[in-house]
């Protein structure tokens, strides 16, 4: 039997009539095709969760139809989606293949550099975390141990966890403005990949830091809190308060050794990508602008967390 291919006017009205419980006859009579066509339809394009979204639908026949031999060119509107989320989302290529995939969407890593390749303003690449640059890291040959913080913890005294299970594990960092003007306080939940983050008004004060660190982490007390991890920075000098108000050790990263808090490292440099560190004034970010921020990161799907958001993911684990 010979399928029809759908046009997007189509796949519409079947997402319209099938909100309205029309049968699959009565729908095919409706746009003027074999009910085979739109029973195919409804099986090959559908979401996972079983629901029929048109334009879903449509981007999913493109996909399809531009990975035959022979058509291996990428839909307009697809181009279009993808190009969104790198500007408006500043999403990974592989966030993108992920959350494609989730509905079904076909398209490689290849292909997503391409479109930036393409983008003769430069706009793509500009919004690309690496800029479309890659550097090669070099780790310290020697570990060089700090002891200028009073009551200091080492890493090496953290309790490895079991079975690998990162849940409430933190690491926490700071990021410095302009000519060392204003800081932003930064914390990760290694498991979930959250962020929360604020900014500090006075700097890097570490009263105020173990202030803020308390009120951000104080709702999770008891939940997905178990120790923090952070580097030998002086804003982390009033360590032993935020134990004692949360009941979580703080434990210390060797002098030079970012790599042993890489997750928040990582984070820091998402977070780079809105905020200039080198060039930026903080008082330029407001508290709302901040949030925005925090929002847009924990929104961002996770390749580790099978593509689900951090937030979601986050949540999900404590109610």
């Amino acid at each position: 039997m010979k399928y029809n291919h759908l046009a997007a006017a189509q796949r519409y009205a079947i997402f319209q009539t099938r909100a309205k419980g029309m049968s699959i006859r009565s729908i095919a009579k409706l746009i003027d095709v074999h009910p085979s066509t739109v029973s195919r339809e409804l099986k090959r394009n559908s979401l996972p969760s079983g629901a029929y979204i048109h334009q879903k639908a449509q981007l999913k026949a493109e996909s399809r139809r531009s990975t035959r031999p022979g058509n291996r060119s990428i839909s307009p509107t697809l181009v279009w989606r993808i190009t969104q989320l790198i500007i408006e989302q500043q999403w990974s290529p592989q966030q993108i293949l992920g959350a494609l995939a989730r509905e079904g969407i076909s398209v490689s890593h290849e292909t997503i550099y391409k479109i930036v390749r393409k983008d003769t303003t430069g706009k793509l690449a500009m919004h690309m975390r690496h800029q479309m640059r890659y550097r090669h890291k070099h780790k310290p040959k020697h570990i060089i141990k700090a002891t200028n913080i009073p009551g200091r913890i080492s890493i090496h005294q953290r309790p490895e966890p079991q079975d690998g299970n990162l849940e409430g594990m933190w690491e926490m960092d700071t990021i410095i403005g302009k000519d060392g003007k204003g800081a932003i306080l930064t914390l990760k939940e290694r498991s979930t990949q959250l962020l929360l983050m604020t900014k500090l008004k006075k700097g890097k004060n570490a009263k105020e830091v173990a202030k803020e660190v308390v009120r951000l982490l104080l709702p999770f007390k008891g939940k997905m809190l178990k120790n923090i991890t952070t580097d030998n920075g002086s804003e982390f000098a009033k360590h032993q308060e935020i134990t004692k108000k949360l009941g979580v050790v703080v434990y210390f990263a060797d002098a030079y050794a970012s790599w042993q808090k890489g997750s928040i490292e990582n984070t820091n440099k998402l977070i780079r990508q809105y905020i200039p560190t080198k060039q930026a004034n903080f008082d330029d970010y407001t508290d709302k602008k901040i949030a925005m921020i925090q929002k847009k990161i924990n929104n961002r799907p996770r390749q580790k967390l099978n593509f689900e958001t951090p937030k979601n993911e986050f949540y999900k684990r404590i109610l």
